[in-house]
């Protein structure tokens, strides 16, 4: 008779675990209780209104320099340095 109780104690352990995961599973996963933000949410867009401080100061068209001043771009040599070993 005892061979019984052990193999049903045998039995829980996995049941027992699947059973945690399918509820930890579904308490995360929330996907009974999800929705489609897209299909369920509106949005109403209105136009931007600015206020007196948003004024237009200055205005840059096109690229007035093809470079920037003391860049490296050419000096790969500078920008990328050798990991150096002291044998220490």
């Amino acid at each position: 008779m005892s061979d019984d109780g052990g193999l049903a104690l045998l039995l829980l352990g996995p049941a027992g675990g699947a059973g945690l995961y399918w509820m930890l599973y579904r308490y995360y996963r929330n996907t009974d209780k999800s929705h489609a933000f897209e299909r369920e949410t509106v949005v109403d867009a209105k136009p931007v209104t600015g206020s007196e401080r948003d004024r237009k100061i200055d205005e840059i068209k096109g690229t007035r320099e093809s470079r920037i001043d003391g860049d490296n771009l050419r000096e790969y040599r500078k920008r990328v340095q050798r990991i150096r070993d002291d044998g220490s």
